[in-house]
């Protein structure tokens, strides 16, 4: 479509009735039916007009009834020949009436043309079909010629105000739309998301249960291979089991997590050094409520490190510190080191990297390497 004003039709919205007010809709049929009515009052009241004369009024408004519909249709379909035709036809049914002494009709008929065309043809066509329309109507109109010039001009304007009117009552059901789009967009970006949380809250959850699992069934595996005796070997299998279970409360406290259920992060690193030997946990700075997804970093985080000291140093010591800064919030969990344990070279390395992938879209960052004595890992999220 050109951005040519002259030459570019209004637009369909414009055109048709889409965002039109009902008391508006009401308003506008009661109009014309009022115009309609005194019409045919007119037309059948007039004594002057003889039988014949009379079916004929009564067609010519039934034929302009339909011609005005197709013109409307045709409009709507941005088809400028056929709607100049049945404008023609219009006019002429105008004139012809005139001309059998339907004066008044005629007029009004002329009058309905001139602001149509105006308001619904691009402006290219519809200047001179108003001008022939108001032209004529200032032929036939009997009045003075100031009056028939102010009526024609006041007409004109009164097109044009409509057509300005439709086409800012299109703009706005367009920009409705839009924000409508805009929202079910959203709507669907921010659903998508969720599922993307929930998607890798759960693998965190099962892939730090699952490694867990790992180490005491790599350790009864060992054990078995060297004969170890049916006790030792019973007691990594349950503490298995009791992994599995672990991971089970865990998945459901995510989820529980995720609907806004969450313990508070200070209970949670003191029930996880709890059930390890040689943990301690510290929290310094002004404790503070922190968004679900950055508590459930902090708590993966504290999770996969402690694993990684039972694999690598197993029997080290462990201290945990939790920072509350003013922008951030900082976790140190440090071993004090040690020989490598028989399950070091079990897993597949993920863990810490899947926790610095999820810590990067939080705008965070995840360090871990070496430290004086041991390993440490240190985990810094905004707040």
């Amino acid at each position: 479509m050109t951005d040519n004003a002259w030459v570019r039709w209004p637009s369909r919205e414009a055109l048709s009735r889409v965002g039109v007010h009902r008391a508006r809709r009401v308003l506008s049929l009661t109009t014309r039916a009022i115009v309609l009515a005194t019409l045919l009052a007119t037309t059948l009241t007039n004594p002057e007009l003889g039988d014949w004369a009379l079916a004929g009024g009564i067609t010519g408004i039934v034929v302009c009834g339909i011609l005005a519909w197709g013109f409307w249709r045709t409009t709507l379909e941005h088809r400028l020949l056929p709607s100049l035709v049945l404008l023609a036809l219009l006019l002429a049914v105008a004139s012809v009436g005139h001309h059998a002494g339907f004066r008044i009709p005629a007029l009004v008929l002329l009058c309905g043309c001139g602001v149509a065309a105006i308001e619904r043809l691009p402006l290219v066509a519809a200047l001179p079909a108003t001008a022939v329309a108001l032209g004529v109507y200032g032929v036939f109109d009997d009045d003075a010629w100031l009056t028939t010039a102010a009526t024609t001009a006041g007409l004109a304007l009164a097109g044009y105000v409509l057509r300005l009117d439709a086409e800012a009552r299109a703009g706005a059901q367009r920009l409705l739309v839009q924000e409508r789009a805009a929202r079910a967009a959203e709507a669907e970006s921010a659903a998508l998301a969720e599922r993307a949380r929930i998607a890798r809250e759960i693998h965190d959850v099962l892939a730090h249960s699952l490694s867990a699992q790992l180490v005491h069934l790599e350790a009864a595996r060992l054990l078995i291979e060297r004969g170890a005796d049916r006790e030792v070997i019973l007691e990594r299998v349950v503490a298995a089991r009791g992994m599995a279970r672990e991971g089970l409360a865990e998945t459901r406290q995510a989820l529980s997590a995720l609907r806004g259920e969450m313990t508070p992060l200070e209970d949670f690193l003191g029930e996880l050094v709890a059930t390890a030997d040689r943990a301690g946990v510290t929290v310094t700075g002004e404790r503070q409520p922190l968004p679900a997804e950055a508590s459930q970093a902090v708590r993966r985080v504290a999770q996969e490190a402690l694993t990684n000291v039972r694999k690598h140093a197993p029997g080290a010591a462990v201290h945990i510190r939790l920072d509350y800064g003013e922008h951030e919030v900082t976790l140190d969990v440090r071993d004090s080191g040690g020989k490598p344990g028989e399950l070091s070279g079990s897993g597949a390395g993920y863990g810490l990297l899947g926790m610095r992938e999820r810590v990067e879209l939080l705008g965070g960052s995840l360090d871990a390497g070496p430290g004086e004595e041991g390993f440490v890992v240190t985990l810094k999220v905004p707040v």
